[in-house]
């Protein structure tokens, strides 16, 4: 039934693009004016048909051709009228410059916010199968040769995994396993072992590169016990270039330059005999058969089923020469693309941000420029995750109002001479890795080189729920560029860090100078970021690489944003290497794991031994450090937080989503149990009990996690525990009472919502109940208070040794009788490496001596206390 349209129909229009480049931000209903030379598509439509609004086209590729006929000679802005429904593309729409606007006008191509641009398959047919109660299959589509996401109703499902059936030890070439069993396994050379990072904590143990990072890698092989990795992936994430006279130190500069420890697989994923929990499937690719072993109460006689096939929904390409611009997408789905370099033998060998090392000798040469023979330049110009939409050469291109989600890479590119263009009131979820990316690190020093990224806005959206599939990812990531602003956007539960700016600046590692870029005037400004690094470590709510402007005046902004709920051990605005020229002004940070901002180093663009160049200026933080110089890095009138009640109500106001742009708070999309399930669960053992940790649920569908349910099994039976999530974000921790001593115990956790349980995580390594030999942990170091007038920050160091137990938690003590138990993720985190602890202690009275004591809690008791004294500023 073909859909009717009116001359006009009501909708509402978040921005408006004026001419080439000039934006105005409205918002509201408005009336959608219509002409004789606008078009008209529907699914129900036929591509014979004139395009007229009685008589709709049906694809996307006519509709463009109308409007190349159409657009030379726009006398006003021609809209493309997309009806409400699926889309289903063979192909990426792919533009260029002849789809542009003209004469002042722009083209736009307005769906309903239920058109959607579908780039996968249904799944039909589905049987049961003989002698698997619970297991369905189905032939694989027609044309189906790999994807690695799979939808049941709009939810991603877990694609097979578990751990390792066999113990292995590394090779050059891959591992030697104990037995065989991977060699009897079906397809040995689809299956993927996933090395996760993330600091090492009690019983789980830091593989792949560094803390940032997850790389995955196919088998080549699997024969007796020999298991050969493919290559170049296995060579790209295992072999460095080493400095001759530096020792230790890589080439890439990049995370440790021995990476023996990081090849340990954390598990396998992409395997017949892994599919064993409800919500997992498995692509048997030389059989074309999809399985899938439902969750309870699917019915997939009735359920959508989509496997994504195209890699690109729509591809908008113009030239330097010709640019693709003056033309808007708004009210449209992006739905159901994948990604599938990580399933063949390149891999994923994540350096970081999803940047990638690639090609047969890309370890020893790429990016890696002056610094060895044969090497490519820039330094760490590594390869870029592609983007599922994407615009390169474009000037005046808009996104608003629309949905990126159920996508297999990133989700949005701006890159490669991309200007003038706006990222509005959009929402990016359930994305395989990065969300937005502007830019790349692979330009030109000059900013008037026509691939430059320049004034580029992305603003008021919201990003949550990623990445999905390769963890490192980060919901915004910009690159090498000029005049962007990330400005008003709210981005929360999310795996890593929420905002990246800049690259290269690694070189100060071997005393260099950063790698010169053409970026300057960058604001990040005005962003609500919460609940970030859920999964790995060593990021940061805003981080920044290298040299961001030729000065103060014209380097980075980061101003007036509101980030708490730090999940990983970083920082709330990390400035890392090479990081010069940065202002961090009228920022409310809190609820941070190490530091609130952090950290300074030596800048070696001169001999004289300054550090880089930064402002740090005016924020409501609870680190609280004195104003001061350090050889240029600035600190001064920032004021410490007492609580988070306590920030300017201006400035916690005005952070994130603009008014007309809150209801996305609240728009569905996905299912409703939690989607993912909890990661990293660790585990320590004493007399009867056991004490487990993991990361945090941050992909939970439409209800927010209420509980975790812990099953410790062992000995024949399983125990089973709850915690709110209420508890556990505020101890970051449960225990387990109740076992046998002597008997080994493997946990698992899910997390339920109001509607469903998730799938249960991987299994922690075995421990066993059991005494303790009751030696209690030493004295916490570098123990000291920076006050305020009526507060005081409390900083310390962990003890370096925990005694037989690791720390749980703290308690610190004030001369006026307070007790103080601090706990939180950063209590455990920070101890295996003997990382900073800060927390507040308010109601303090003006002008009066304090005395402090903190001392460590563990599970076997409480240490001796650190005791320090401070006086509070007079009133």
């Amino acid at each position: 039934m073909l859909t009717k349209w009116g001359s006009t129909r009501r909708r509402t229009v978040v921005t408006v693009l004026l001419g080439a480049g000039a934006l105005l931000a409205t918002s509201g209903p408005v009336a959608a004016a219509t002409s004789d030379q606008d078009v008209y598509v529907s699914p129900g439509g036929s591509d014979r048909a004139s395009g007229a609004a009685a008589h709709p086209v049906r694809t996307l590729d006519r509709a463009r051709d109308l409007v190349r006929q159409r657009a030379s000679h726009l006398t006003r802005d021609l809209t493309v009228h997309l009806a409400p429904g699926v889309f289903r593309l063979a192909a990426p729409l792919r533009l260029d410059a002849r789809d542009s606007g003209g004469n002042g006008h722009r083209v736009i191509w307005q769906g309903s916010g239920d058109t959607e641009l579908n780039g996968g398959v249904r799944v039909t047919g589905w049987r049961p199968v003989a002698g698997r109660p619970g297991l369905f299959a189905a032939p694989a589509p027609a044309g189906l040769d790999n994807t690695r996401q799979l939808y049941v109703d709009g939810v991603r499902e877990q694609r097979a995994r578990g751990p390792l059936p066999v113990t292995v030890k590394a090779t050059a070439t891959g591992y030697t396993a104990d037995s065989d069993t991977l060699a009897h396994w079906r397809n040995p050379k689809d299956i993927e072992f996933v090395y996760v990072s993330g600091e090492a904590l009690w019983n789980v143990q830091r593989d792949g590169l560094g803390q940032w990072t997850e790389p995955r890698c196919p088998l080549a092989a699997a024969e007796g016990t020999t298991i050969t990795m493919a290559n170049p992936c296995w060579d790209n994430s295992t072999k460095r270039v080493l400095f001759p006279d530096i020792p230790g130190r890589s080439v890439n500069m990049v995370g440790p330059a021995d990476l023996t420890n990081g090849r340990h697989p954390t598990y396998a994923e992409n395997a017949f005999e892994l599919l064993d929990t409800p919500g997992e499937w498995y692509l048997d690719r030389s059989a074309h058969v999809v399985y899938y072993l439902p969750r309870p109460g699917q019915d997939l006689r009735r359920a959508d089923v989509e496997v994504p096939v195209l890699e690109k929904l729509l591809d908008a390409k113009g030239t330097a020469a010709a640019p693709i611009h003056d033309v808007a997408f708004r009210g449209l789905r992006y739905s159901y693309a994948t990604w599938l370099t990580p399933s063949s033998p390149e891999g994923f060998s994540e350096i970081q941000a999803g940047y990638t090392i690639t090609g047969a000798d890309g370890w020893a040469v790429q990016g890696l420029c002056q610094f060895v023979p044969g090497g490519t330049c820039p330094y760490a110009s590594w390869t870029r995750e592609p983007a599922n939409v994407s615009v390169s050469h474009g000037r005046g291109i808009e996104f608003a109002d629309s949905v990126f989600a159920h996508l297999g890479g990133a989700g949005l590119d701006l890159i490669d001479g991309t200007k003038e263009s706006r990222v509005r009131g959009d929402v990016f979820t359930d994305i395989s890795g990065n969300g937005v990316q502007i830019g790349g690190v692979d330009k030109p020093v000059t900013d008037t080189d026509a691939d430059v990224v320049r004034d580029v806005q992305v603003t008021d959206n919201h990003l949550y729920g990623l990445p999905r599939e390769f963890h490192g990812g980060v919901p915004i990531v910009n690159g090498y560029t000029v005049r962007n602003t990330i400005a008003h956007n709210q981005i929360d539960h999310v795996g890593y860090s929420a905002i990246s700016v800049g690259w290269g600046g690694w070189p100060d590692k071997i005393k260099r100078p950063a790698t010169p870029n053409l970026s300057h005037d960058n604001v990040i400004a005005d962003n609500l970021i919460f609940d970030y690094m859920q999964m790995l470590d060593d990021g940061g709510g805003v981080y920044t690489q290298s040299i961001t402007g030729s000065s103060l005046d014209d380097g980075e902004k980061v101003t007036g944003n509101v980030i708490h709920g730090q999940w990983g051990l970083g920082k709330g605005v990390y400035t890392d290497n090479g990081n010069t020229y940065e202002t961090i002004r009228g920022n409310v940070l809190y609820d941070m794991a190490y530091f609130n901002v952090g950290t300074v180093h030596v800048d070696y663009r001169d001999d004289l031994g300054n550090n880089d160049p930064t402002l740090t200026e005016g924020n409501y933080w609870q680190q609280g450090d004195r104003d001061k110089t350090d050889k240029g890095a600035i600190t001064r009138g920032n004021h410490l937080l007492p609580n988070p009640a306590a920030a300017p109500k201006e400035i916690v106001a005005n952070a994130g989503l603009e008014p007309p742009y809150r209801a996305l708070l609240t728009r569905r999309i996905g299912g409703q149990a939690p989607a993912e399930a909890p990661s990293r669960v660790g585990t320590f053992a004493v007399a009867g009990k056991l004490y487990a940790t993991w990361n945090p649920t941050f992909a939970f569908n439409n209800a927010p996690v209420t509980q975790y349910v812990l099953m410790a099994s062992g000995g024949g039976k399983t125990h089973t525990t709850t915690i709110s999530a209420a508890d556990f974000a505020k101890r970051a921790y449960a225990e387990v009472p109740g076992l046998t001593d002597g008997t080994p115990y493997t946990v698992t956790v899910a997390a339920r919502n109001a509607y469903g349980t998730s799938e249960p995580s991987l299994p922690a390594a075995p421990v066993t109940p059991g005494p303790k030999t009751a030696v209690l942990p030493g004295i916490p170091t570098s123990a000291r208070a920076l006050p305020s007038t009526t507060a005081a920050a409390i900083r310390w160091n962990p003890p370096p040794a925990a005694g037989d137990t690791p720390v749980l938690a703290y308690v610190i003590t004030v001369s006026d009788g307070r007790t103080i138990r601090v706990e939180g993720r950063d209590a455990l985190v920070t101890q295996p490496t003997v990382k900073g602890m800060t927390r507040v202690v308010d109601n303090l009275k003006p002008a009066t001596d304090y005395t402090f004591t903190v001392a460590a809690i563990t599970a076997t008791g409480t240490g001796p206390a650190a005791t320090f004294t401070a006086t509070t500023a007079a009133a």
